[in-house]
């Protein structure tokens, strides 16, 4: 179907809010690549909280594919993201945006509903080459200034990104911000329940259960329903949250990774 004389993809389509992916393509020093990035409009904007950027106030949250190829090629993001923006014809503003090395075509989608809530994660993940285990391992990057670097031989190189997990989660429930905290909590631990379903191994250490990879984003969008202020594992949310990200995660995985059960 077209969406503002761009030809896209359905996704999904619920109340207030519609999912589509917009494909187009990317350009590095000449070399051009087709990708795909996931778009969730809506009708109002709507308060989000993304590990990227924080609190936010957005028409529009997204996930995009960085092509294989480009993977080690990205060195100035910001520059990348305009680029991205430009192509979807989205204003930075406007939307609260991640990025991944996974295929688009492998997003994992799962809602769990009860009584009058809903929500419904949004997750692409790949986790060959940089899980981790986290409390047992030591980092290979490290930050200056806002920017990323790898640390080789005793080096600052720049930072290259490959796999990760990226979960956009989206309720109707009117979170508080203490709520839309707490969730990325619940998140985390329902992620970390399917790489340990799945038996994925960190990547340096294979010996070791890894717990996630080293460059996981989430973004929390909340709704305009009744009023939540918690959404930890004891209540009805909070295993709403957590079933529907660990059923995507664990899809998701298993797509991007060709993982066999």
């Amino acid at each position: 179907m077209l969406k503002n004389g761009k030809v896209v993809e359905d996704v999904l389509k619920m109340d207030d809010w519609f999912a589509y992916k917009i494909p187009h393509t990317v350009e590095i020093d000449g070399e051009v690549e087709n990708t795909k990035t996931l778009v969730i409009e809506f009708e109002k904007r709507r308060r989000v909280l993304s590990t990227r950027e924080g609190f936010k106030e957005v028409k529009y949250v997204g996930n995009h594919s960085i092509p294989v190829p480009f993977w080690d090629k990205v060195h100035n993001y910001k520059d990348y993201e305009k680029q991205v923006l430009e192509k979807i014809g989205i204003k930075k503003e406007d939307i609260a945006l991640l990025s991944t090395g996974a295929d688009m075509d492998n997003l994992a989608v799962a809602k769990e509903e009860f009584d009058e809530f809903y929500v419904v994660a949004f997750t692409t993940a790949g986790a060959k080459y940089n899980a981790v285990r986290l409390g047992d391992e030591e980092a290979d990057y490290i930050e200056k200034d806002l920017k990323t670097y790898k640390i080789v031989d005793g080096k600052l190189v720049p930072k290259e990104e490959v796999g990760t997990v990226n979960i956009i989660l989206i309720t109707n429930a009117d979170l508080t911000d203490g709520a839309m905290a707490r969730a990325i909590i619940t998140i985390t631990e329902a992620k970390t329940n399917a790489f340990q379903e799945l038996d994925i191994r960190s990547t340096k250490h294979p010996e070791l259960q890894a717990t996630g990879t080293g460059t996981d984003n989430i973004i929390v969008v909340k709704g305009f329903g009744k009023k939540v202020s918690y959404t930890g594992g004891h209540t009805k949310i909070g295993e709403m949250i957590a079933k529907a990200v660990k059923r995507s995660v664990i899809e998701a995985l298993i797509k991007q990774d060709e993982l066999e059960l």
